[in-house]
């Protein structure tokens, strides 16, 4: 899986440099010595730039049109509205676009459009890219691109339904993905991503994915999540909320993975309905063992807080390594993170094989006034 081992890699392999970023250029003004002649110049300047302000737009595009020719076109501010079914993939690289969906379909192109989020050497499309300015030898995000929405696509059959990588403040909203082989939505080295409402199935490794992000900040409400390996995986980011989601026949329902490369916790999972993850799926080369069976699983993760949720029917259909209703173990790093600080409580966890499951590593880790039957070890259920 190789969000697993390289991080931001599909990013990295599909956009070859950083976007140049355009810098607007004042002209500038001498202003005159004498008292009257300077209030007279301000008062010009004032005056020329209410003119030439630039109310924000609403651009249509139909079916047939270039969506990218008109995110190209569009400046911080303005709405693009799609209508109709589009084969393109699209990137935005400019603050404050709206690009809003109104019954739109987007799928790939037999030849993908050239642009900031893909390389023709490359094998990743991603249906819909939100990029910032990055350096891809180091990884390094140099400015942000802010204030981005996408909301009412259907999008499938990319490597990545949406991406973004290098932003801040990010909105995707009301969008379907479905069929796309990676992941459904994700953000990648991004802060105050907000995930809304909106429905992933059957991607190939996660459907909602925040990753890389050491303060992520982000918000998952309302989404509803299905038919991937995870169906929200959160690794090697910090700091985020995680509610009223509907996560169900995944292998994994949601995972926090930490050691691959950094730390990951300081999320709040709450509300959440975590049922029926009962997918089966196979060890491969990124991901080298089996899967299946499990609702919340914390791999060495810290800080996170696990109540009010529903956490019911996660039982394994084949082998696997891990299962249970909430699992808590160490990460899959070489040395191995602990399990710190994590606190589960006020749950309904039940009928799942096991309830609680906890592999005895870390401090602090706290099982409490859970509505559950089985544990390993014995008595996780009974405290309260």
């Amino acid at each position: 899986m190789s969000g697993w081992t390289g991080g931001s890699r599909p990013f990295m392999g599909a956009i070859a440099g950083g976007i140049n970023m355009a810098r607007s250029l004042r002209p500038v003004i001498v202003l005159a010595a004498r008292p009257v002649v300077v209030l007279a110049a301000l008062l010009l300047l004032l005056a020329a730039e209410t003119g030439s302000a630039r109310a924000a737009t609403k651009v249509v595009v139909g079916p047939g049109d270039s969506i990218q020719a008109a995110v190209d076109a569009a400046r911080p501010g303005d709405t693009i509205l799609v209508k109709g079914r589009h084969r393109e993939n699209v990137a935005i690289t400019t603050d404050g676009i709206t690009l809003r969906g109104l019954g739109a379909v987007l799928a790939p192109a037999a030849t993908p459009t050239q642009n900031a989020c893909f390389e023709s050497t490359a094998p990743d499309v991603i249906g819909i890219c939100v990029l910032g300015q990055v350096d891809f030898n180091t990884g390094e995000v140099i400015h942000e691109v802010r204030d981005v929405t996408v909301s009412g696509f259907t999008i499938h059959g990319f490597t990545f339904g949406i991406g973004a990588l290098g932003t801040r403040d990010a909105t995707f909203k009301r969008n379907v993905t479905t069929g796309n082989s990676e992941y459904g939505i994700t953000a990648f080295s991004s802060t105050g991503t907000r995930m809304l409402f909106n429905r992933a199935s059957d991607s190939g490794e996660a459907g909602f994915y925040i990753g890389d992000s050491p303060d992520a900040n982000a918000t998952l409400i309302g989404n509803d999540s299905s038919g991937s390996l995870f169906g929200i995986l959160i690794r090697s980011a910090l700091h985020g909320n995680v509610t009223a989601n509907s996560i169900h026949g995944n292998c994994t329902g949601v995972g926090v993975l930490a050691d691959l490369p950094g730390p990951a916790g300081q999320f709040h999972l709450t509300g959440n309905s975590i049922r029926d993850n009962t997918r089966a799926c196979a060890p491969s080369e990124e991901l080298p063992f089996p899967l299946s069976g499990a609702g919340v699983a914390l791999w060495g993760a810290g800080g996170v807080k696990i109540d009010g949720n529903k956490i019911t029917g996660n039982v394994p259909s084949a082998d696997t390594d891990f299962s249970g209703g909430v699992v808590v173990a160490s990460g899959l790093g070489d040395p191995a993170t602990a399990p710190a600080g994590n606190r589960v409580q006020g749950n309904r966890i039940l009928h799942n094989a096991p309830d609680v499951f906890w592999d005895g590593t870390g401090s602090g880790n706290s099982f409490r006034g859970n509505a559950c039957r089985t544990s390993t070890p014995a008595g996780l259920c009974h405290r309260h």
